[in-house]
């Protein structure tokens, strides 16, 4: 196999399995058909001794790499039908929010998996602390940043609607996702619903690109 289509094969997959962690990951947490925006103590009674949540959240941490490479190739494959500033500001801006992903499930839910060996009583002393890391105190402002994925994907999915850099209904169904994926804590329900309609734009997409290049 050549290395273009290792690269090609590559990022095919990353088409497929990024929109599918998603889905696991969103179906995967508890009061999925109670929706409600949920304050940082209920996040943390939540987020308690949940195996299947935090397996999830560990996933997407992963997958963020994943996130990079569709951000990277929607925005050359844009490049190329000549929208240049809108692969740059969009990749630039999707990139940005990805990292701050990343840091987002490390300091949250990674850290409450951690807290899962604590005692009862051990975990309510360490409250006052989580406290303030669900309510974003100090630089935790940054993962705030998150809100540039759908802002990124977004310019990515218009540029290709408008250029044909990907098929009409790839470019919907991704805009259509990453507006409604980023809904806050409490309502995944909408979220998982976002991803399942990005997946059945982007997975598609991404066999394409494994089988016929």
């Amino acid at each position: 196999m050549s290395g273009p289509d290792a690269a090609r094969i590559g990022t095919g997959l990353a088409f497929v399995v990024m929109p599918l962690v998603f889905v696991f990951a969103f179906s995967a947490h508890p009061g999925l058909l109670h929706p409600r925006i949920l304050s940082p103590e209920q996040l943390i009674d939540r987020a308690r001794g949940r195996r299947l949540l935090h397996a999830g959240h560990a996933l997407v941490t992963i997958n963020t790499a994943l996130m990079v490479v569709v951000a990277v190739h929607l925005g050359r494959v844009v490049a190329r039908q000549g929208s240049g500033w809108a692969a740059l500001i969009g990749t630039t801006l999707a990139v940005l929010g990805t990292i701050t992903l990343a840091a987002d499930k490390g300091a949250f839910c990674l850290t409450m998996s951690a807290l899962d060996e604590l005692a009862d009583q051990d975990f309510a002393a360490a409250r006052p602390a989580l406290s303030a890391i669900f309510a974003k105190k100090g630089w935790l402002w940054l993962v705030w940043g998150m809100v540039l994925i759908p802002i990124g994907f977004a310019v990515l999915a218009i540029a290709a609607l408008v250029t044909g850099a990907t098929s009409v209904w790839v470019a919907l169904l991704l805009l259509i996702g990453v507006l409604f994926i980023g809904v806050p804590d409490g309502v995944e329900l909408i979220n998982l619903s976002a991803a399942i309609v990005m997946s059945a734009g982007l997975v598609p997409y991404g066999l394409s690109l494994v089988f016929t290049g």
